[in-house]
């Protein structure tokens, strides 16, 4: 299986889906339209491409983009083959939701769950959403770029130390 395989098969399935489409480092990475995610992803793993491996599914802030402010990056495997694809999709922080791919996947239940404790981003049909790894009551999402890196009042540092 290729790139170019895969590329046209998604293309010709779901033609009005692809938003764009890259292979840095020779992996096929897909931008696929926010509410078509679920049904792309169920026809890699049901089709004959047989994706059929979830491997990761993570978020990304960039808050300089704010009509693609957030967005959830899953990667998929077929393990026969050793062929893998990147599938992005982007939303505005204020509508951060897209589809639970858990009935798809039973791993993506505790990815979801990661994803959603630290970025905020809500899975529409997951079965039991809620914090994993922070705690309860830490009312913020950590890994979204809210805050400065370093503390503009310490005194105790000096920037030349630090190749500034």
């Amino acid at each position: 299986m290729t790139n170019d395989f895969v590329l046209e098969a998604i293309t010709r399935e779901f033609p009005e889906s692809v938003i764009s489409h890259d292979t840095p480092y020779d992996f096929l990475t897909l931008e696929i339209k926010k509410e078509d995610i679920k049904k792309v992803i169920h026809h890699l793993k049901d089709s004959s491409l047989q994706i059929n491996f979830l491997t990761d599914i993570c978020g990304i802030h960039y808050p300089e983009t704010p009509e693609k402010e957030i967005g959830v990056i899953y990667h998929l495997h077929n393990m026969m083959t050793n062929f893998r694809i990147r599938l992005k999709t982007f939303m505005t922080r204020e509508n951060a939701e897209v589809d639970s791919m858990t009935d798809l996947y039973a791993g993506a239940n505790w990815m979801e769950r990661e994803t959603f404790d630290f970025y905020g981003i809500k899975f529409k049909g997951h079965p039991d959403l809620r914090v994993i790894l922070n705690m309860e009551d830490l009312g913020y999402h950590p890994m979204l770029k809210e805050y400065r890196l370093e503390d503009g009042t310490r005194t105790d540092k000096d920037d030349k130390m630090f190749g500034r």
